[in-house]
């Protein structure tokens, strides 16, 4: 994906950034939540987030309804995303072709259904 990421032209994208360009992607949501969403320190995800702005990938702008600074995706860090889903893409066609599409389908749905999980308050790690 690394590589993907770099024959589309940005080359300045790091491993670590991957922690910011998971999913859910960072558009509208505070540092704060990004953190608690990525199991990472506060200190650490804020870290990241200057590294991308510095780069062009994220901007954090005041929102509408407070004073609270969200991290949102620039036009630059939406064609990363871009790039990061297409390379998905042809990673699930290749896998669904391995194993077959029926349960290549069933392995995402329970995937999806680990993620919701995984992201609600309930959920406590082991």
């Amino acid at each position: 994906m690394l590589e993907a990421i770099r024959e589309a032209g940005f080359t300045d994208f790091q491993d670590a950034h991957f922690a910011v360009f998971s999913y859910p992607l960072p558009d509208g949501v505070r540092p704060s939540e990004l953190a608690r969403q990525k199991r990472m320190s506060r200190q650490a995800m804020n870290y990241l987030i200057a590294q991308l702005e510095d780069l062009g990938y994220v901007e954090r702008r005041v929102a509408e309804t407070s004073d609270r600074r969200l991290v949102h995706l620039t036009e630059r860090g939406g064609a990363v995303a871009a790039t990061i889903f297409a390379c998905l893409r042809g990673l699930h066609r290749e896998w669904a072709q391995e194993v077959g599409h029926a349960r290549f389908d069933v392995f995402l749905s329970v995937l999806q259904e680990l993620s919701a999980k995984a992201q609600s308050e309930d959920f406590k790690a082991v």
